[in-house]
């Protein structure tokens, strides 16, 4: 349906036809920039900010540093007013002017827009409710998770696969063309304990149950040997150097163990609806791109040479030395990193390429970003690090070390046992389990995308797995209780096409509008998300979403409430409130469940 708003002048970087607060800016910059000449409709349109809790919109006069005082400035805007199909009222306050915006208009557009957008895309989702177009015909690279093969699925690779995700899910959302890399710790000198350790403690059927795993358990027992006898280590570095040089018969285990284990990672990222377009991983790196590296930083005279390893000096950058070979001849991951970065220009030719990596990680890519721009790539600026803070104290119930699986099941029971305490609504469920493990990751995810992803935070299996409060588990159940409305109104559904849907009786109600102001801000959120590359945005939204809606429930009833009209227009109301919700959570990488 199209929008029955009188038509604004356009202007730049604003699409009210994906984000109709748009046009309501618009609306008010335009009465501001004709009272006030010379002020262009662009400049005031910067200065038209949300307003502060009662506000719509506020715009702060000072900024504009125009000559006079503010109240006159103000006495200008507001002479003559008349409330039109945008605006109802404009307050003056010191230096600020405050717009409320017309309730009817308000409700009506936004409820259209959401409308539209999901039913009447060729996706059929609410997650194109977003500034779609931004990034058409833009490519980005994205490396996250990233673990190493042999090694446990640790905290941090949590962190960086769930901040990735959120980060895929966005560019996409907003028209890019993503690549996703997990680029597995597949290659180092760890291979080479575990070929010494394998002969020893190696089984075949271990390895088939679970490939991770057992590469672990023998990494850690060959590990303890090498504490007591200095040559497993003499070992296991010659197996590493024969790898490296390309001996077939060192490779031939390597291989499988690597197939295996990827196998085993592309099952645990199912779960946690996670995928990626390519595992790579440092073997991958070829020997030619990291020679060249090296031979164009000698070339520039930025090496020395140290005991035989060599250095690139980045003092004067306040970035340390840099390692980039070992005396041995052996390659380490700054030089991979280098080698790997040519390799994916060469191939993708990326607008930007993305990696989300820990910030115990910030010298190490602050040195390998330089090394580029040293080597003058013209593409070296178009590299990022959106980096995170630690997790702390993550462990089961019982403080044993954590493999990511662990903490899913344990997550998964925790869940499944709270909802058979509800017996009733427990027998309705389809999949109990599969519900229980949702609803467990999405608290693992929201605790983890709550607050800044700089910030460390204390990983606590109580409040994970609330439904008290701003947890996982409340967000789902929001998702379920909407989603709900249709089963439980049959004789409203199919609801009649939007125009033919009467808002009118919405307006009295200050949660409708609450609600309804929120949703027209989505867009706005995810276009913020894509400049600061933060989850907790979109997850204060979703939270503030779902509380507006839980307090509407008492007074917007539609079960029970006689007058059909009245009932399909709040019905209305809640089903595009359950699609944004949905698709909030979609962008966070969650599945959003409908029965619970």
């Amino acid at each position: 349906m199209v929008s029955s708003l009188p038509s604004l002048p356009s202007v730049l970087g604003t699409d009210p036809s994906s984000c109709i607060l748009d046009a309501f800016r618009t609306a008010i910059a335009k009465r501001v920039s004709d009272a006030l000449p010379p002020l262009t409709l662009e400049q005031a349109y910067t200065g038209v900010d949300y307003g502060k809790k009662g506000v719509d919109f506020t715009v702060a006069l000072p900024r504009f540093r125009l000559p006079g005082k503010p109240d006159e400035l103000a006495k200008k805007v507001i002479t003559d007013f008349q409330p039109d199909d945008f605006v109802t009222s404009i307050t003056h306050d010191k230096q600020f002017l405050h717009f409320q915006l017309n309730t009817a208009s308000l409700i009506r557009e936004v409820l259209n827009q959401i409308h539209t957008l999901t039913y009447d895309s060729p996706t059929g989702q609410a997650i194109i409710l977003a500034q779609t177009a931004s990034g058409v015909g833009k490519k980005l690279v994205i490396e996250y998770s990233s673990p190493n093969i042999a090694k446990s699925f640790h905290v941090g690779h949590l962190r960086s696969t769930i901040i990735g995700a959120f980060l895929d899910n966005l560019y996409k959302t907003c028209g890019w063309e993503v690549i996703s890399l997990n680029y597995l710790g597949d290659w180092g000198t760890q291979f080479g304990m575990i070929t010494t350790g394998f002969e020893k403690y190696g089984s075949q059927e271990e390895l088939e149950k679970d490939a991770i795993k057992h590469l672990y358990d023998v990494y850690v027992k060959v590990s303890k040997d090498a504490d007591s006898d200095p040559n497993v280590k003499v070992e296991a570095a010659k197996w590493f150097k024969r790898m490296e040089d390309g001996d077939e018969s060192a490779l031939a285990n390597w291989r499988v163990w690597r197939e295996m284990s990827v196998k085993k990672y592309v099952e645990e990222y199912e779960r946690l609806n996670v995928s990626f377009k390519v595992y790579t991983g440092e073997s991958e790196v070829g020997k030619e791109w990291q020679d060249r590296a090296l031979e164009r930083l000698e070339e520039m005279g930025l090496i020395s040479d140290a005991d035989g390893a060599k250095l690139v000096d980045l003092e004067k950058w306040k970035l340390g030395k840099a390692v980039l070979r070992k005396a041995n001849g052996t390659s380490i991951y700054l030089t991979r990193d280098i080698g790997g970065a040519i390799e994916r220009w060469e191939k993708y030719h990326f607008d930007k390429m993305i990696y989300v990596v820990a910030s115990q990680q910030d010298l190490h890519l602050s040195q390998f970003f330089k090394m580029l721009s040293l080597m003058e790539f013209p593409w070296a600026d178009r590299l990022e690090h959106v980096n995170y803070g630690l997790v702390l104290g993550m462990s089961t119930r019982k403080g044993t070390a954590v493999f990511l699986d662990q903490i899913i099941r344990e997550a998964s029971s925790v869940m499944h046992e709270q909802m058979k305490r509800n017996e009733v609504k427990y027998n309705n469920i389809e999949d109990p389990e599969m519900v229980a493990r949702e609803v467990g990751i999405t608290g693992i995810k929201i605790q983890d995308m709550a607050a800044k992803r700089i910030n460390n935070y204390t990983f606590n299996w109580d409040r994970m797995l609330s439904f008290e409060g701003d947890t996982g588990p409340y967000l789902q159940y929001a998702h379920v209780r909407l989603t709900s409305m249709e089963r439980k109104n049959p004789e409203l559904i199919p609801l009649p096409p939007p125009s033919q849907i009467d808002t009118s009786s919405l307006v009295s109600s200050q949660h409708a509008r609450d609600i309804a102001i929120l949703l027209g801000s989505y867009p706005d959120v995810v276009k913020t998300a894509l400049k600061t590359h933060e989850p907790s945005g979109v997850v204060t939204f979703a939270f503030r979403l779902a509380h507006a809606i839980s307090s509407a429930w008492e007074t917007l009833i539609v079960k029970g409430e006689e007058d059909t009209e009245k009932a399909r227009a709040r019905l209305w109301l809640y089903l595009c409130a359950r699609d944004v919700l949905g698709a909030a959570m979609r962008l966070l990488s969650i599945r959003p469940l409908e029965r619970m």
